[in-house]
């Protein structure tokens, strides 16, 4: 169910209600019993949920191989490695 927020036409209070897409907007301020007006909002955020969304939906070329690796054998790893993007 998604989140409407709301502002009255008389004293300005804004206020969001978690409401069915069914029910019928709101049409009295809870504080001072004017009118109010429904506001459009930005919707929400996307959530990404799980591991290897980016490698495994959306990456572009191939992963380079390891032993391209110019660290590879040494006792540190190189973070610039095209093997470890």
């Amino acid at each position: 169910m998604p989140t409407y927020e709301y502002e009255c036409k008389n004293c300005k209070e804004r206020f969001e209600l978690f409401q069915s897409m069914t029910a019928e907007p709101v049409k009295v301020c809870p504080k001072c019993k004017g009118g109010v007006k429904r506001l459009i909002g930005a919707g929400a955020g996307i959530i990404f949920k799980g591991n290897g969304f980016y490698a495994t939906d959306y990456r572009k070329g191939k992963k380079p191989a390891e032993d391209s690796c110019p660290a590879k054998g040494k006792s540190e790893s190189c973070k610039s490695c095209p093997a470890n993007r």
